[in-house]
């Protein structure tokens, strides 16, 4: 099927990778461990079971419950834009497709998370002493990856890259 040979959907193998690590994972959290338990892993990280019920960093997190269905329709048209963009690159554009991949892929793992639960099952804990990083998940972690590659695939010079088919 030429979606998947010739345009960025050439990385859905690893959007499905990254979904399934994730959602097993949020499964094996929630039928392991106590919200709350946490063990150490490292000297700086932690495997921490904790309910995000807004986004980023909890952002809104302490709302009445209306940004469960608010950052669920984000979370809807956010993909199905960037999955109509991916469909229009060209395969060659590793950079942009993987990082839309990898966005896309996050973005559905805790949408998953949203619909079912009414939260976003997180479990990753970095701290350093007395400072710790908002715990977060696989999923979000392909979405920092994906930003981090659309930084980088935004300051590409290479104009052969920047094409979309039509």
């Amino acid at each position: 099927m030429k979606l998947f040979r010739e345009t960025g959907w050439h990385w859905w193998w690893l959007m499905l990778l990254v979904l399934v690590a994730d959602q097993l994972s949020k499964v094996w959290v929630i039928q392991n461990f106590s919200l709350g338990e946490s063990v150490a892993l490292l000297p700086v990280f932690n495997f921490t079971y904790a309910r995000n019920y807004g986004a980023a960093f909890s952002f809104l997190g302490d709302a009445s419950g209306w940004q469960r269905w608010f950052f669920t329709a984000i979370a809807v048209v956010v993909s199905l834009v960037l999955a109509v963009w991916l469909s229009r690159l060209k395969k060659g554009q590793w950079k942009l497709s993987l990082a839309l991949a990898l966005i896309i892929s996050g973005a559905v793992g805790n949408l998953i998370d949203r619909s079912l639960y009414g939260y976003v099952v997180d479990f990753l804990h970095v701290f350093y002493q007395d400072w710790h990083y908002p715990i977060f998940n696989i999923a979000d972690c392909a979405i920092s990856v994906g930003a981090a590659l659309l930084i980088w695939d935004s300051f590409s010079s290479d104009k052969k890259t920047s094409e979309v088919t039509s």
